[in-house]
């Protein structure tokens, strides 16, 4: 993004960054020390507003971060013991998301940057997700492979260093997240249903249902989730709605899903000839596929990274961190408010 105008401080080798997440359904406001790494994090959740819909409201979300960013903003000074004057630059989603939602966190981050005369920078929503495990003890190095699950994306990057990444395969329909979401809804677990399903899945027993893998037969690293949501649908409605026969129908579309997925990693690998594996966003928690993907990595002898659970889902430190980077190597945001709701990670300026 282009440079701001001469009212900003002059960039410093040190940096405490607030980060402000609004994408979509959860507001998530960290403080990250680019010294003393991640100084605090809150995050509010607006599942059980939404879920009286059956999924995602864009006009109620957006309410609701304008509701809840500045309370939470005055939660996390307080955690990390900090003030506003203490803070270095401010980093925000700029997309890809809810037009509406993004709006709220870039203009109060903006405002706040311009209150204090600190820079500001605008971060891609999956950047986050994609760096989010370097927020742990112990980092991935590049370069390496990496493994998006998220909302709307399920996607193959090849990350050869910091800001250059080069997309591999991405979902062509349904995102494996909206498959969840809908697979549980048909088994009438509300939503979001991803985790539920997941639940449910441990009672099941396998082989009862064979759900297919798709394109797994063809070359390429791209995925489709819309057929395997459709032999869901025929499976339930000829089936009957005992407790047995839904958790089996669960089991049978989770290993259909981790095993495409693992598939495609394996592909991945091959391809880029990386040994390092990066799994994040929100279907990354599922524990399925972490251990599916943890057995791959001893195969091909390759190190896997997560990020710790509450990582996995939409959050501020992750975009704290990104902005951090990106400040520190002197980019920043222009104080006009833009919002970028359809950014492919590809369209990343290189730092």
């Amino acid at each position: 993004m282009p440079d701001s105008n001469g009212l900003l401080r002059e960039m410093q080798s040190e940096m405490r960054i607030l980060g402000i997440e609004t994408s979509c359904d959860e507001t998530g406001v960290a403080i990250f020390d680019s010294e003393k790494g991640l100084l605090a994090h809150k995050l509010y959740s607006q599942v059980k507003m939404h879920a009286e819909y059956g999924g995602v409201v864009p006009e109620l979300a957006s309410r609701d971060h304008v509701r809840k960013i500045i309370p939470l903003l005055d939660a996390v000074m307080k955690s990390a013991k900090s003030e506003l004057k203490d803070i270095d630059g401010i980093a925000y989603t700029a997309g890809p998301g809810l037009v509406g939602a993004l709006m709220v966190g870039a203009s109060v981050g903006q405002s706040i940057g311009y209150a204090l005369g600190v820079p500001t920078i605008g971060v891609h929503h999956m950047e986050g997700h994609l760096l989010a495990p370097m927020l742990e003890k112990n980092p991935p190095d590049f370069p390496f492979v990496a493994l998006l699950v998220s909302g709307g994306h399920t996607q193959l990057v090849k990350v050869e260093k910091f800001g250059s990444y080069e997309l591999m395969g991405d979902s062509l329909d349904d995102a494996v997240g909206e498959a969840f979401d809908k697979t549980a809804k048909l088994l009438g677990l509300g939503y979001p249903g991803g985790a539920a399903l997941a639940k449910l899945a441990e009672n099941g027993k396998s082989g009862r249902y064979i759900f297919p893998r798709p394109m797994v037969n063809r070359p390429g690293l791209d995925f489709s989730f819309s057929g395997i949501k459709t032999f869901a649908a025929n499976t339930v409605y000829s089936n009957s709605g005992d407790s047995q026969t839904k958790a089996d129908i669960a089991l049978g579309f989770e290993e259909a899903i981790v095993d495409t997925l693992a598939i495609k990693v394996k592909r991945a690998l091959k391809a880029s000839g990386y040994k390092t594996l990066v799994v994040a966003g929100g279907v990354s928690a599922n524990q399925s596929l972490r251990k599916k993907l943890k057995a791959l990595s001893k195969e091909e002898k390759v190190k896997v990274f997560f990020p710790r659970q509450e990582f996995c889902t939409d959050n501020g430190a992750m975009i704290a961190y990104v902005g951090c980077q990106r400040l520190l190597r002197g980019e920043k945001s222009n104080l006009g408010i833009k919002v970028i709701p359809r950014w492919s990670i590809e369209d990343i300026v290189e730092a």
